[in-house]
């Protein structure tokens, strides 16, 4: 089989922060299965006013599970409307459930989910989130709908959601449950599969309230057409407080990296391509088109990035129309042509087209993407020094590059707030706080790990270098979990003035199944998730997976 690109390649930032969704990003995962396991979801409980106060429940029970989404619709204030995750206040608030709730249940979470972090949930609920109204779009289509005409689609395509929310909690955050309540249940034990649940969920509650509030002003008011209803996805504000989980997260990094490079390198390696692989590739680069003609930025960064992609598609299209597919190993030699003519962008957008037409191939990396973290890695007392001098050699030669002397070598530091306990990034030089830093100076920890194994003996064991040496316990544990997780390391210097944290948000986002990346600064995104996808009334009546890069159709 072809090899796998190197983490040298893959692993610098500047690569990182042009990820795109692909087959294996977990909305899409998560879809697939819903629809394979015959999922059913109803919506139970809708107990919401004329001003859009109230709760509603949305239940969706398959494969022997039962999960409930609670939502709590607000009356909130235009003044009080903010994307901050300092926010006090919201349009919506909602908990994804473990089984069904009782009244009990009900009463419980009223108390505690409008409040957020301020308040508690059991280790019944599994997902803690909260979303505010698109300021541009929902009232036009509450006084469309209200009026019996549909909303203007320009305006629908410009925004692209009637929701964003502002913060999506799980794994254990403010007493719900851990991850590993999960653990073994069909679809249900995969990195953030009940978060990404929740997000579709939340999406069909935003298209319900819209609708009920429209009925509100006018018993005759129409609902949203399906086509509509469908382009909208969930919108998403992410901040850094995001960035600092891959690093914090090495062998879950390495599970993803290596499973979407496992999938390019087995389809980099088929001898031929079929003319219907062909003809779904080619339909494929139609929808990203398609995709990218709405995609709208006001941040240079990102707009230069669109502006290459837009001529990097151009390129693209003018190659295929050459029949370059129909050679010998036609996507290596695809591949092979992107790298040398292509942007980073247009390189990793190639990456993930190829990946569309081979689902038979690929999906089931899928289960695949999942690590074992209970526990910090245990150090290997037994290494020799020279193993972990030569360990320090083959992979972290981009930690030995910059002199961490120099100002801008270290010119920020991570710290966590002390008002919402969120990460945040310190200027050295000029904040105070440097000396709460938090530790994701990977390579300026290995680059001081290295020169003092230099001068140690080379068959000095680990455990004896520790006990003279513990300050350098926690670069050591690093390198020796390399050797087992090379895709584990984010290969850049996180503490270099030249730092862009989105381009650590982007590549997690990307992975989500996030599309119209838009950031607002070098440290926030907003985002759109499961646009075009199906909403619950119509999971089983679409074509399957088809919905990532353009609208799709209802099956006849």
């Amino acid at each position: 089989m072809t090899g796998l690109r190197p983490p040298s390649e893959v692993m610098r930032l500047a690569r990182l922060g042009c990820a795109h969704q692909t087959r294996l990003s977990f909305m899409r995962v998560l879809l697939r299965g819903l629809r394979k396991g015959r999922w059913q979801t109803d919506r139970p409980l809708w107990d919401i006013n004329a001003k859009g106060v109230g709760r509603a429940v949305y239940r969706i029970r398959g494969q022997g599970q039962c999960y409930c989404l609670v939502a709590f619709a607000h009356d909130l204030p235009d003044a009080q409307r903010s994307d901050r995750v300092i926010a006090e206040a919201w349009d919506a608030t909602f908990a994804l459930m473990d089984g069904e709730p009782s009244e009990e249940d009900l009463a419980r979470l009223s108390r505690n989910v409008p409040l957020q972090e301020a308040g508690r949930v059991s280790d019944r609920e599994l997902v803690l989130s909260r979303a505010n109204r698109s300021v541009r779009l929902w009232e036009h289509v509450v006084e469309r709908l209200a009026a019996g005409q549909q909303p203007d689609p320009e305006q629908l395509a410009e925004v692209g959601y009637l929701m964003r929310t502002t913060a999506v909690y799980g794994s254990g955050k403010f007493g719900a449950a851990d991850h590993e309540a999960l653990s073994g249940r069909p679809l249900m034990d995969g990195p953030f599969r009940a978060e990404m649940l929740a997000v579709w969920l939340i999406r069909a509650f935003a298209c319900d309230l819209v609708e009920h509030l429209a009925r509100s002003l006018c018993p005759t008011a129409v609902p949203l057409a399906p086509e509509l209803r469908r382009s909208l996805g969930i919108g998403n504000s992410t901040g850094l407080g995001m960035a600092p989980f891959l690093v914090n997260h090495p062998l879950l990094l390495n599970a993803w990296i290596t499973a979407r490079e496992t999938a390019f390198a087995r389809i980099r390696a088929l001898p031929c391509s079929t003319l219907k692989t062909r003809s779904d590739f080619c339909v494929a680069v139609d929808g990203f088109a398609e995709t990218l003609s709405g995609w709208r930025s006001e941040h240079p960064l990102q707009q230069a990035k669109l502006a290459a992609l837009a001529n990097d598609l151009s390129q693209l299209r003018a190659h295929l129309s050459q029949q370059v597919l129909e050679g010998s190993y036609p996507w290596e030699s695809l591949w092979n042509w992107s790298k040398q003519a292509l942007s980073l962008e247009g390189q990793e957008l190639v990456l993930a087209l190829m990946l569309e037409p081979h689902g038979s191939l690929v999906d089931d990396l899928a289960e695949n993407m999942s690590a074992e973290e209970r526990a910090p890695a245990r150090i290997d007392g037994a290494m020799l020094v020279a193993d972990v001098r030569e360990t320090i050699t083959a992979q972290f030669g981009w930690a030995l590059s910059p002199d961490y002397s120099v100002p801008e070598a270290c010119a920020r530091f991570w710290y966590v707030s002390e008002a919402k306990l969120e990460p945040r990034l310190g200027e050295r030089h000029e904040d105070p706080g440097a000396d709460r830093e938090q530790p994701l100076d990977i390579g300026r920890s290995v680059m001081a790990l290295a020169k003092k194994v230099a001068d140690a003996p080379s068959d000095m064991t680990v455990a004896t270098f520790l006990q003279q040496h513990p300050e350098h316990r926690r670069a050591l544990r690093r390198v020796q979990m390399a050797r087992q997780a090379p895709y584990g390391e984010i290969q850049d210097n996180l503490i270099a003035a030249s730092l862009s944290p989105i381009d650590m948000l982007r590549c997690k986002l990307a992975f989500f199944g996030a599309t119209r990346f838009d950031p607002r600064s070098d440290r926030w995104v907003r985002i759109t998730m499961f646009q075009n996808a199906p909403l619950p009334s119509e999971l089983h009546l679409l074509p399957e997976d088809d919905w990532s890069s353009s609208p799709i159709r209802m099956i006849a």
